[in-house]
């Protein structure tokens, strides 16, 4: 019994997409970062846009890197959906946790009940 080996197809152009993809995000990414502008400055749940806009790229780009590069394209629904909004989950919470304490830690550092000697 012959088995039906199909043509191997080379990732290569696919590599090329997701790394252009990435450099892309990545350099927006640093010119907003040295650039900074004014309308990005605005707070929004305690924390600047500018802020909240590198989260969402880097999010992004975590979930383009697992989606290409983990082969999660090619896998079934269930899993794909098991490892990608648990980690978007994940994440999400922890970014959540972080910046709700550090905003407290500030707050009281700020109001004068501690002394910033440490």
């Amino acid at each position: 019994m012959a088995h039906d080996i199909g043509q191997h197809e080379s990732g290569t152009s696919r590599i090329w997409k997701v790394f252009m993809i990435l450099s892309v995000v990545t350099i927006v990414e640093v010119i907003f970062g040295i650039w900074k502008p004014d309308f990005m400055m605005a707070t929004f749940i305690s924390m600047k846009l500018l802020n909240w806009f590198f989260i969402i790229l880097t999010l992004y780009k975590a979930y383009l890197i697992t989606w290409a590069f983990m082969h999660m394209e090619g896998e079934t629904k269930g899993l794909r959906r098991a490892v990608v909004w648990t980690a978007v989950f994940l994440i999400s919470y922890l970014i959540f946790i972080l910046l709700t304490e550090g905003d407290y830690i500030y707050e009281v550092f700020k109001s004068g009940h501690k002394s910033w000697d440490f």
